[in-house]
């Protein structure tokens, strides 16, 4: 052992590939006896310390990685791990460039499937982690990565989940130091120019750690992979304050793996797990490190986190598209306030898009035996095309798995397409309550239907008094303040294509008896009420609002004529409608319409109901329940006065403590609406009979009027 390092450094390039091959032999006995010496010819040479700039040390370590990796005998690969744990106990301070060494010997032991061998290196990794990281972290950060992917292998080996678990802890730690010592990071082999200073902690402290997290997340089962999966985002949260730009970028690209098509599990049923328990974890995660960190990934990640959200929506998995679009709303109303114009039209451009691409346009044209080949679904997949036509039954991804020859053979199952067509449904239902959320926030529109179903149910009293009171929006909760007209107007427009196409599905009859047959939504007529009545609410919510904002008076007009359209629109469909359950889900609907068209101003409401009165007088004729019964009779009631048809002696045009109005000898005519007489007026006359004689007055009326 007198020799010098150099004269070693020649004589081990013979004796090192000596000890290669004899430590594999067939023969046990040979193979331990070589590795003893192997081991004690090290513990020399470690002994000796290692001086700077020299890497004797991983040469003479480097036998004991090929014999662990090539000697499949269990007894042999457990004495170098032995071995190995022996050093590290007893000569852990003259160890330097062996480290790399010694975490290969163990990555490789992490993998086995013996006990005792995954223990005892697990042991000893986890004192290196625990103890001598702490002590002389400075030494070993050339092993670092080393360090990292080793543990990264214990937790994906399934067979000892309670490893697995403790690894990621380690890993979590690791972390920690990273952050408290960058400046090793940045001071390490300096002389290497092909890493910027100033990203060398990023490329040999933050990346390895959450790259292996990362594929833990993509390898192991759902409890190891869940922890690993918090983990990650741990990290990011807690020291993503120190993040570069470029850094973000990269680590985004890292958590867009998770939600990768081409690394998704082939089996349907571990697939369908997968997105509803790890892809719905990491998007929630994901979009709360985005509010977290919104001032720097704003204007930086935006368009791919759209995108992300949008993939996740379009996905034939419930779960995974209810989360996509609730995160979409969560991401806008958190960070909405810090929105520019610019944001705010890729946020309508994103909701839009999502809208065209989960409506299920397929319901009107579907015929019995329409199918999907599996070679262009196949095809869309790879490409990284997303597409809703690759649904979610077992039966489907079962097919692709059998054989090549099947391959060929298009879906025919109708139930595939329906259970695709049934999320679309549901995911229709979820945007519509995003963009009113967005808009209003959820309490908003909660209380406002609450108040409405009180009154329509109990109040019909305060209706017929004249104290009729609403919840206004006035007070600008949500990101309506902070949302353009223009792209207000982008929303509403969605709004009304979602309305029109659940109408035009429910009108066809045909249809929806096909639907029936075949089995679509089980025992019950399909339909899109729900979709129908949603929209057109929201709708009405906006068009109000923006009638009562006085900072938005230039879109007054623009208002005025949506509002005239869609309102002329809402009321002939009304009258139009023939089944019990649609008129049902309508009532309500109407009774919050036209309370608000009672509530507005004498000039917007002659504007209004001058488009709208000949339905009104329609629907006085239909069968109303009292609560909307009472609600049009205060419409009429105050036709009078608006139009100057009538008003009262003492002055008063209005009448509102009175249940009918008091036409006697002090009544007369406005002389300035003489052309009504004849015909609004008699109209007028003609429903209030109709309305007063549900009320038990026609003998009161027929006096007073002759």
């Amino acid at each position: 052992m007198g020799r010098i390092r150099l004269q070693w450094s020649r004589i081990w390039e013979i004796l090192g590939d000596h000890f290669n091959k004899v430590g594999c032999s067939p023969n046990e006995d040979i193979a331990v006896f070589s590795v003893d010496s192997l081991r004690q010819l090290a513990m020399k040479f470690i002994e000796k310390g290692e001086l700077s700039n020299f890497r004797f040390q991983k040469d003479f370590l480097r036998p004991f990685e090929h014999i662990m990796k090539k000697n499949k005998s269990p007894a042999i690969r457990h004495m170098v791990v032995l071995c190995i744990a022996q050093m590290v106990n007893s000569q852990a301070k003259n160890i330097k460039s062996g480290w790399k060494n010694i975490f290969s010997v163990f990555h490789i032991a992490a993998s086995d499937q013996d006990e005792a061998i995954v223990e005892l290196a697990f042991q000893t990794t986890g004192k290196i982690i625990g103890q001598l990281y702490e002590r002389q972290f400075a030494v070993m950060i050339d092993s670092f990565q080393d360090a990292i992917k080793c543990l990264s292998e214990f937790a994906c080996n399934a067979s000892f989940p309670d490893t697995s678990m403790e690894a990621i802890r380690f890993i979590r730690q690791c972390a920690k130091h990273v952050d408290e010592m960058p400046q090793l990071f940045r001071e390490y082999n300096i002389e290497d120019m092909t890493v910027n200073e100033e990203d060398r902690v990023w490329v040999r402290g933050w990346f390895p750690i959450l790259f292996e997290l990362s594929c833990i997340i993509t390898r192991c089962k759902l409890d190891v992979r869940t922890r690993g999966l918090t983990v990650l985002f741990e990290v990011v949260k807690t020291y993503g304050r120190n993040f570069k730009s470029h850094w973000w970028q990269d680590l985004f690209q890292i958590l867009f793996r998770i939600f990768d098509n081409m690394k998704l599990p082939e089996q349907q049923t571990e697939k369908n797990e997968w997105m509803t328990t790890t892809c719905n974890h990491a998007l929630y995660a994901m979009v709360d490190v985005v509010t977290q960190y919104f001032d720097v990934l704003g204007g930086l990640l935006l368009d791919d986190i759209y995108s992300q959200l949008e993939w996740c929506v379009q996905q034939d998995n419930e779960q995974l598209a209810r989360s996509g679009s609730n995160c979409l709303e969560h991401l806008v109303i958190s960070n909405g306030p810090k929105f520019t114009n610019e944001i705010w039209s890729k946020t309508c451009r994103c909701l839009t898009d999502i809208f065209n691409s989960t409506l299920p346009r397929q319901l009107i044209t579907w015929k019995p035996g329409d199918y999907l080949d599996l070679e262009e679904m196949t095809e869309r997949r790879e490409s990284g095309h997303v597409s809703l036509r690759r649904f979610p039954s077992a039966h489907s991804i079962n097919s692709l798995s059998s054989n090549s020859s099947r391959l060929s053979r298009p879906i025919t199952s109708d139930q595939r397409i329906f259970s695709a067509l049934q999320i679309r449904c549901v995911v229709q239902l979820e945007l519509i309550t995003t963009i009113e959320n967005i808009v209003f926030f959820p309490a908003t529109a909660k209380k406002e239907d609450a108040e409405a179903l009180a009154l329509s149910q109990g109040d019909s009293i305060s209706l017929e008094s004249g104290s009729l009171h609403y919840y206004s929006f006035d007070q600008d909760q949500g990101m309506y303040s902070h949302i353009s007209s223009s792209h207000i107007f982008q929303l509403l427009d969605i709004l009304k294509e979602s309305h029109y196409f659940a109408r035009d599905f429910n009108s066809n009859q045909e249809q929806r008896n096909l639907l029936w047959k075949a089995g679509f939504k089980g025992n019950v007529r399909p339909n899109l009420l729900k979709q129908e009545t949603l929209s057109i609410a929201c709708i009405f919510r906006i068009l109000f609002r923006l009638y009562r904002d006085e900072s938005r008076q230039d879109t007054w007009p623009e208002v005025e004529r949506r509002l005239t359209e869609i309102g002329k629109d809402a009321l002939s469909h009304f009258l139009m409608l023939e089944s019990d359950a649609q008129k049902e889900s309508w009532v309500s609907l109407m009774f919050r319409f036209l309370t608000r068209v009672h509530s507005l101003n004498d000039e917007r409401f002659r504007t209004h109901i001058s488009h709208w009165y000949p339905l009104l007088c329609d629907i006085v004729s239909s069968d109303l329940k009292p609560e909307l019964r009472s609600v049009v009779r205060r419409i009429f009631l105050r036709i009078g006065p608006v139009f100057g048809i009538y008003y009262s002696g003492n002055g008063e045009s209005y009448l509102p403590n009175s249940s009918i109005p008091n036409w006697g000898s002090d009544w007369v005519p406005d002389p300035c609406n003489q052309g009504l007489i004849d015909g609004v007026y008699l109209e007028v006359i003609k429903n209030k009979l109709l309305l007063s004689s549900s009320f038990g007055d026609l003998f009161f009326i027929l006096v007073e009027t002759h």
